[in-house]
């Protein structure tokens, strides 16, 4: 189970949600120039977004409703300091500071990050990264933020997604600023993004008026094992945290932005292979770089599988056919939250927070006016309950925040992907609750005991047969979520699906069920152990046909049959049960 102090909560950030007001005394940042530019879909833009900035009030209201007590979310740069340096907007303070002591008087508890890819437009102008004096700018605005707000604010994170901001806007040109460096231009600007990082955590902690809590956000795709062997487990490991130095996106890895900044080193493997493009690195920028940090942040939505061949190499294995992909074509898979979390918390040793992981989901308002997303909450379910997994093998995890509360402005997707556990219509900025809201508040309760992972899952259990038709507590479980057990194995290890006590099925008498169209009823007294005599159906989805058995385990729930069909159940076994049970 997680820790009795677990930090549960939800994640946004400014430009995606806050919007923009004539009278906000804001600056241009770089995203301002890239949708003017018309580079995000259908040429939307940010400029109400979420409306926030008017909105906060209802939006923090809401987060108490629904039990929500830590909120991780970016200041604008330009809204603090519209030239990027310089003189600061007052309106902009004002703002915050009312923002966050609503959220506070909401009893809502502020993780704020300085740096969320909006550089002030000023700025870009002056050399963006690639300027020697970025990092001086970045420390004058760390420094400004802490000044202000360190008497609300304890925890801060200096840089989200070091990865994106070079990677996508500054290699690829995917993102804004738009740009396609050169590798030596690209290096150079990484170098001084975390000189800046280190900059700013020097000008938090000498700044703050009380003392404060630091940490950085790094991001990326994680190496899953193919099996828990420990060759395919150090395959991917080794994965994780090696750079592909061939690939134009050799910025999307872990190592060469957080060895520097937790090592004070670059990485052995990507020195060797960009000797040629890197920058002039001073011995004290290594040390300015490598700032001691109170914990570290990680972003992860997904992974890819890899495994170790003969020979010991790395092997990265494609996609199953009919693999689950969310609205946004990102693979999903749950085991990038455990072994992520594992790799991270084995390598570097710091208290992780895993300060985003969600899902773009179809989202619609129904016909009843509310908003129904069980893909999401099973997507939650399952990634969550892979983080407990983690935390109980060992990985120092001490909070999770879900991205994102409130469907926003995506960046170049525009409002084409919703990952919010409120939805919001852009054009009323009407907000209603979705089911995994209500769902997420279930789990914060509970600090994760309402995840699937912590109960024992009621599936209908298909079992094989031998020759004879004859089954046993020997036979195997043939599909769900205990596969490949004996019923036998099952009843040790989940005793309470079977009231304590399970009867040979071969040896039991029988009643005759005769279904001739739609029949239902709720299973929640005993288990009923069935065979299909006559006749096919549906059984609550499941196609069945003469000669299936199967257990419908105790507290199944409802049961939905449909089709001509004769099933014979067990009625011993039910009296049996019963008295073990009453």
């Amino acid at each position: 189970m997680f820790r009795t102090d677990f930090v549960w909560g939800v994640a946004s950030s400014a430009y995606q949600i806050e919007g923009r007001d004539p009278a906000d005394g804001a600056g241009r940042n770089i995203w301002d120039a890239f949708v003017d530019a018309g580079k995000i879909q259908r040429e939307e833009n940010a400029y109400t977004a979420c409306d926030v900035i008017h909105r906060y009030p209802e939006d923090y209201a809401l987060m108490r409703l629904l039990g929500i007590k830590h909120y991780h979310f970016s200041i604008s740069w330009a809204r603090i300091l519209p030239e990027g340096t310089g003189e600061v907007n007052e309106e902009g303070i004002r703002f915050y500071r009312d923002m966050i002591s609503c959220m506070k008087k909401n009893g809502v508890e502020p993780y704020v990050t300085l740096y969320h890819w909006d550089m002030p437009e000023t700025l870009m102008h002056r050399g963006g990264w690639l300027s020697p004096d970025s990092p001086d700018w970045f420390a004058e605005y760390a420094a400004v933020v802490a000044d202000r707000f360190s008497d609300l604010v304890k925890y801060f994170i200096t840089i989200s997604e070091p990865e994106c901001e070079i990677m996508l806007g500054h290699c690829t040109g995917e993102n804004a600023p738009g740009l396609k460096l050169s590798l030596t231009d690209a290096l150079l600007a990484t170098h001084h993004l975390l000189m800046a990082h280190g900059k700013a955590v020097l000008a938090l902690r000498g700044h703050a008026r009380h003392p404060i809590s630091v940490g950085y956000a790094a991001t990326c795709g994680v190496a899953i094992p193919a099996t828990s062997s420990e060759e395919d487990v150090e395959a991917a490991r080794k994965t994780y945290f090696s750079i592909d130095t061939e690939s134009e996106r050799w910025a999307w890895n872990v190592s060469w932005f957080l060895d520097p900044v937790i090592f004070g080193t670059y990485p052995a493997d990507g020195l060797k292979a960009f000797a040629p493009h890197m920058p002039e690195i001073k011995e004290e920028d290594m040390k300015l770089i490598r700032q001691p940090l109170d914990f570290m942040c990680h972003h992860i939505y997904n992974g890819y599988y890899v495994a170790a061949d003969e020979d010991g190499d790395v092997i990265r294995l494609e996609e199953k056919p009919g693999a689950t992909h969310t609205d946004a074509d990102w693979p999903v898979t749950p085991a990038a939250l455990y072994w992520g979390a594992r790799f991270l918390s084995e390598k570097y040793h710091l208290p992780l927070y895993i300060t985003e992981n969600g899902v773009a989901c179809h989202d619609s308002i129904s016909s009843d006016g509310r908003v129904h997303d069980p893909n999401r909450i099973s997507f939650l379910d399952n990634y969550i309950g892979a983080l407990q997994k983690a935390s109980d093998d060992g990985a120092d995890i001490r909070g999770y925040f879900v991205w994102s509360f409130l469907d926003n402005f995506e960046w170049v997707s525009g409002y084409s992907r919703r990952y919010g556990l409120v939805y919001v219509d852009f054009v009323s900025q009407l907000r209603i609750v979705k089911d995994s809201a209500y769902w997420y508040q279930k789990v914060m309760e509970t600090n994760g005991r309402s995840l699937t992972v912590n109960q024992k899952a009621r599936q209908i259990l298909f079992l094989e047969q031998d020759e004879g038709g004859d089954v046993s507590v020997a036979s195997w479980i043939t599909e769900g979520a205990y596969a490949g057990m004996t019923l036998d194995e099952l009843l040790h290890r989940a005793p309470e699906l079977f009231g304590g006590v399970m009867q040979p099925p071969g040896r039991t008498e029988m009643i005759t069920l005769e279904i001739e169209g739609e029949a239902s009823f709720l299973q929640d007294q005993t288990y009923l152990y069935i065979t299909v005599s006559m006749g096919d159906g549906l059984l609550n989805g499941h196609y069945i046909r003469r000669g299936d058995h199967f257990i419908l385990p105790m507290g199944f729930g409802v049961v939905e049959i449909q089709g001509n069909l004769t099933l014979l159940v067990s009625a011993r076994v039910i009296l049996e049960a019963s008295k073990e049970t009453n």
